[in-house]
């Protein structure tokens, strides 16, 4: 049995006395990797932003590896948890290589210069993520693809265990999508690192992720292995539509066929 690494309880999170979510429980198992899918405002984005303390929820508590969040300090917490964030049109005035340095910051600090081993955590990160021929290009000359691909070796980089993504391949085009999902596969399973991502990308969260959570009216509406949300009527349940399903050729697992308007 894996071992809990964040264990969620009661929590409530309110924007404007509009509550988002509401006494939501959750435990995230070490080295799994976790899709959070549902409805638009169900709560998703907020939920993973409590969980690296952008948001701090008034009610309920989060423990990291049995430690209450609050009592973790900020430097402490980027050692263990790398976020990546929508694709953005930021601009960044660093070449992909400064910019996986500068994720280095939790291990340095005012009287410590880069490391052999910093170096080593930038040059692994190019190596698993294939973006070694990104590495002199600035960042503000990347494809939307290219610059979440560089994201995420930079999460990788940082050196934490767990990857937090929203929304990691969204606005990309199948390819880009592809790409993102097969690194993000074999970080988790060649790293063990725990890999949690918002999508609403149902087929994606089915074929690439262990387990699946659905979060909707600030709940948790399922949650359970990832081949169990095409049965027993869930995902029909969440988003209150009919589904057509069918075993994929290579898994055997059951995806979404799109829907034809007639």
């Amino acid at each position: 049995m894996n071992e809990i690494l964040f264990d969620i309880k009661n929590l409530s999170f309110s924007f404007d006395k509009k509550k988002v979510l509401n006494s939501l429980s959750l435990n995230i198992t070490k080295a799994d990797f976790l899709s959070i899918i549902g409805p638009n405002g169900g709560g998703k984005t907020t939920l993973v932003k409590c969980l690296i303390r952008i948001y701090k929820p008034p009610i309920g508590t989060i423990l990291l590896n049995n430690i209450p969040l609050e009592k973790i300090s900020q430097k402490e917490l980027a050692k263990q948890i790398s976020y990546v964030p929508q694709i953005s049109e930021n601009n960044f005035p660093f070449t992909a290589k400064e910019f996986l340095m500068l994720a280095r910051y939790p291990h340095l600090s005012r009287f410590t210069s880069i490391s052999a081993n910093d170096k080593k955590a930038v040059t692994e990160a190019f190596d698993i993520t294939n973006t070694n021929h990104l590495s002199d290009r600035h960042m503000n000359t990347l494809s939307g693809g290219e610059k979440q691909m560089i994201f995420i070796a930079a999460a990788l980089a940082q050196g934490g265990d767990v990857i937090i993504l929203d929304e990691p391949a969204t606005f990309l085009d199948p390819k880009h999508e592809h790409d993102i999902y097969k690194i993000l596969r074999k970080i988790h399973l060649q790293k063990k690192k725990t890999i949690v991502s918002v999508t609403h990308n149902i087929n994606s969260a089915i074929l690439y992720s262990d387990k699946i959570a659905i979060l909707k009216n600030g709940e948790i509406d399922f949650y359970g292995n990832s081949d169990q949300v095409t049965k027993d009527g869930i995902l029909e349940k969440t988003y209150d539509k009919k589904f057509t399903f069918i075993k994929h050729p290579s898994c055997n697992k059951s995806i979404i066929v799109p829907e034809v308007i007639q």
